[in-house]
């Protein structure tokens, strides 16, 4: 929720509480994709940056594929206009979702070179920097995950201050991991995405 829209709840509760209900009844009769993809409109529409981002995560969530979303924004022209249509599609791509990625020739892997295996303890969760971005390495038994420290749910970098013992939580939706296994268990519905890694002359490479 908008600094704004928390400041009206406090400040006209009951103005507020009526107008919530009433977004809430009017989408009765549609399922929750419908609703998600109408709502995506109506934010870029209004070119509100964070609330695109909740509700394409949320269409996605509930089965949209990219190529709906892109309809539905191509059949929305008439009223968002072209430039707002391109607005949105550089805020989806700054998202780097895998859904909206197109087919291309793959690059060449750029290895880089993380840690000693000497600084990597069995069941003991690490954070290091990794090219452009940061990586949670967990070690198990003779087994490594390496996983990319931004959320898969909206990119945002989590930092090492949000893992608890081999617990990871975003900072900014709360979604909530688990670092041995990847697997998200709270809130969110998408694993931590994992990285290719090798051991060379006991240094650890990840490609990322």
């Amino acid at each position: 929720m908008s600094d704004a829209l928390t400041y009206l709840t406090r400040a006209r509760p009951e103005a507020m509480a009526a107008y919530f209900k009433f977004m809430k009844g009017a989408g009765t009769h549609l399922d929750p994709k419908t609703r998600n993809l109408i709502s995506v409109i109506t934010k870029v529409h209004a070119q509100t940056e964070n609330g695109l981002r909740q509700y394409l995560t949320r269409a996605l969530r509930e089965g949209a594929t990219a190529d709906e979303i892109l309809d539905a924004l191509l059949m929305a022209f008439p009223a968002l206009g072209l430039a707002k249509i391109v607005w949105a599609i550089d805020v989806i791509l700054r998202m780097d979702l895998p859904e909206f990625q197109l087919d291309r020739p793959a690059a060449a892997p750029t290895w880089h070179d993380v840690a000693p295996v000497s600084a990597l303890k069995a069941n003991v969760p690490r954070y290091f920097a990794c090219g452009d971005r940061n990586v949670f390495v967990f070690g198990k038994g003779d087994a490594l995950s390496v996983y990319d420290s931004r959320c898969p749910h909206e990119q945002t970098n989590i930092p090492q201050a949000a893992l608890t013992g081999t617990i990871l939580t975003c900072p900014k939706h709360e979604w909530v991991f688990d670092i041995a296994t990847g697997r998200c268990i709270g809130k969110g519905n998408r694993p931590l995405n994992i990285l290719p890694h090798k051991i060379e002359r006991r240094r650890l490479l990840v490609c990322c």
